[in-house]
C-alpha cells in the first residue's frame, strides 16, 4: 500500500458519519514567540504605582486592619485602580460611533408589534373514512353549513358530522331508482338542507327534526349536480344544462330559469350580496347573471359569457373582500385558476397551476386562496393573493381532492377525495380577536330588531 492510500485511510477511520465535524481555526498570531509591550496603549502613572506604592501596600498587608482594607479596596474600585496588568500588548477597542442619533427615529417607530408568521400545519389534523364516495368531478356532494355540522353524500346515503361533539347520524338513504346522491346545500340557517338526486328530484330536508319538508320536482329532465342558496331561493343546476330559481316558500317554486349552458351545470355561486350568481358547465363556459334580470316567463340573459377555460368549469369562489371579484378553476385540460372582474367582465390574471383544479376557497380572514388539485400530487395550495405565490402545499390524499368545504368560523377546511377519506386541515388558522365595540347608551333600546308595521 503506498502512501497517499494508506493517508487517505487514516482520514477515512478518523471520521464518524453524520457527525458535526468541529474545525480548529488556526490564527497567524498563535505562534508567535515575541511580545512586545505598546508604550501608547500603558498608563506609566499607574504603572509606577503599582511597583513603588503598590508593592508597599502588598508587604504591609499583615498589619492593616479590615476596615482599612475595605476603604482600600472601595477606593480602587472608584480610581480604576484594582487593574493587574502593568504592561499592554495591543490598543483598546475605539468605541462606537452613532451614525444616526437616537433622538431622530421616531419614538412610534419602534412601538409598533410585528405581526408573526403563521404556521401552516402541512398534514392533516384529523381523517375520517368516506367510503362510497362518488368519484365524479362534476357533482358537489360536501358542505359544511353555519350550525358547524359537516354533510357528505356517499352513494345513497347522506351524513352529518358535527364538529361541535364529533357526533355522526345519518339523515337520508335512498333507492337506487332515486339515487345516487349528486349534490347537497345547507341553508344560511344551518338546519335545512337541499339534496339533489340523479332523477332530477331535489328534496328539502330539516335536520334536526331529521324529516324532509317537501320535494322540488318538475323543473330539470336530467341530475341535479350543483345547489346554491340564496336566502329563500334555491338555484338548481342540471345535466340537462337549466338553471332553476326555486323559491321553496310556495307550491309553484319555479320563479325564473337560466338558459346558457349546453352541457351539464357543474358549478354554482351567488355571490355575497345576493346579487349575482355564477355558473360553470361542462361546455368550458362561464356565465355571470344578474338576479334583477331573472323572469320567470321566459329564459333570463346572461350578463357576461365568458369562454376563456378550455376545460369544465367547476371551482368558483366569490372574493369576501372584494364583491366584484371571482375567482374559477378549469379542468384537466386547463389547469388554470382565473380571476374575473365581475361588473366589466375582465379576466384579470391567469394561473397555470399544473392540474385538475376542482375546488377553490378565499381565506376570510387574509387575502388568501386554497385550491384542490387532480392528478398528479393530489394536493391542496396555497397562494396569496394577489401575487399568487404558493405559501404551502398540503399532501395526503392519495386520489384527486374533489371536494371542500370551510368551517363556519372560517379556520378549518375539509377536503373529500376520490381515496374515500375526509380530511380535515388547520390551514387558514385562528381569526383575529375583534376589540368589542364602545357601546352607544344614546341609542335607542332594540334598534336592531325589525319592526312589524
Amino acid at each position: 500500500m503506498d502512501a497517499a492510500s494508506l493517508s487517505s485511510s487514516n482520514a477515512g477511520r478518523s471520521r464518524c458519519p453524520l457527525q458535526e465535524q468541529h474545525l480548529q481555526k488556526k490564527h497567524s498570531r498563535e505562534n508567535l514567540d515575541r511580545f512586545i509591550p505598546n508604550r501608547s496603549a500603558m498608563d506609566f502613572d499607574y504603572a509606577h504605582y503599582m511597583v513603588t506604592d503598590g508593592r508597599k501596600g502588598k508587604e504591609n498587608s499583615s498589619i492593616c486592619s479590615p476596615s482599612r482594607e475595605a476603604y482600600q479596596k472601595r477606593l480602587a474600585e472608584t480610581l480604576n485602580m484594582n487593574r493587574t496588568r502593568i504592561l499592554a500588548f495591543r490598543n483598546k477597542p475605539p468605541a462606537p460611533v452613532e451614525l444616526i442619533p437616537k433622538e431622530f427615529f421616531s419614538s412610534g417607530s419602534n412601538d409598533k408589534p410585528v405581526k408573526a408568521r403563521r404556521h401552516i400545519p402541512q398534514t392533516s389534523e384529523r381523517t375520517l373514512d368516506a367510503p362510497d364516495l362518488v368519484d365524479d368531478y362534476y357533482l358537489n356532494l360536501l358542505d359544511w353549513g353555519s350550525a358547524n355540522v359537516l354533510a357528505i353524500a356517499l352513494g345513497n346515503t347522506v351524513y352529518l358530522w358535527n364538529a361541535n361533539d364529533g357526533s355522526t347520524s345519518e339523515l337520508v338513504t335512498v333507492d337506487d331508482e332515486v339515487g345516487p346522491i349528486t349534490s347537497v346545500n345547507w341553508a344560511p340557517d344551518g338546519r335545512h338542507i337541499a339534496i339533489g338526486f340523479h332523477n332530477s328530484e331535489v328534496q328539502l330536508w330539516d335536520s334536526t327534526a331529521n324529516r324532509q319538508l317537501r320535494t322540488l320536482r318538475g323543473g330539470h329532465r336530467m341530475r341535479v349536480g350543483s345547489l346554491a342558496w340564496n336566502n329563500h331561493i334555491l338555484t338548481t343546476g342540471g345535466m340537462d344544462g337549466k338553471i332553476i330559481n326555486n323559491d321553496v316558500r310556495i307550491r309553484d317554486h319555479i320563479v325564473g330559469t337560466y338558459r346558457g349552458h349546453d352541457q351539464e351545470v357543474c358549478g354554482l355561486k351567488w355571490s355575497l350580496s345576493g346579487q349575482q350568481l355564477a355558473s360553470g358547465g361542462n361546455d368550458n363556459v362561464l356565465h355571470i347573471w344578474d338576479r334583477s334580470m331573472a323572469s320567470s316567463n321566459s329564459a333570463t340573459q346572461w350578463l357576461h359569457r365568458l369562454e376563456d377555460h378550455t376545460s369544465a368549469v367547476k371551482a368558483l369562489a366569490w372574493c369576501p373582500f372584494q364583491s366584484n371579484l371571482l375567482a374559477t378553476g378549469g379542468g384537466a385540460s386547463d389547469r388554470t385558476i382565473k380571476f374575473w372582474n365581475t361588473h366589466t367582465g375582465a379576466c384579470l390574471n391567469s394561473v397555470d397551476t399544473g392540474s385538475q383544479v376542482c375546488a377553490l376557497l378565499w381565506n376570510k380572514n387574509e387575502r388568501e386562496l386554497l385550491s384542490s388539485h387532480g392528478f398528479s400530487q393530489n394536493q391542496l395550495t396555497l397562494w396569496k393573493y394577489p401575487s399568487m405565490v404558493k405559501m404551502g402545499e398540503l399532501t395526503g390524499h392519495t386520489s384527486r381532492v374533489l371536494f371542500m368545504a370551510q368551517s363556519p368560523d372560517g379556520c378549518t377546511v375539509a377536503s373529500a377525495a376520490a381515496d374515500e377519506t375526509l380530511r380535515f386541515w388547520n390551514v387558514f388558522g385562528a381569526p383575529e380577536v375583534a376589540k368589542p365595540a364602545a357601546k352607544s347608551y344614546n341609542a335607542e333600546p332594540f334598534a336592531h330588531i325589525n319592526r312589524i308595521r
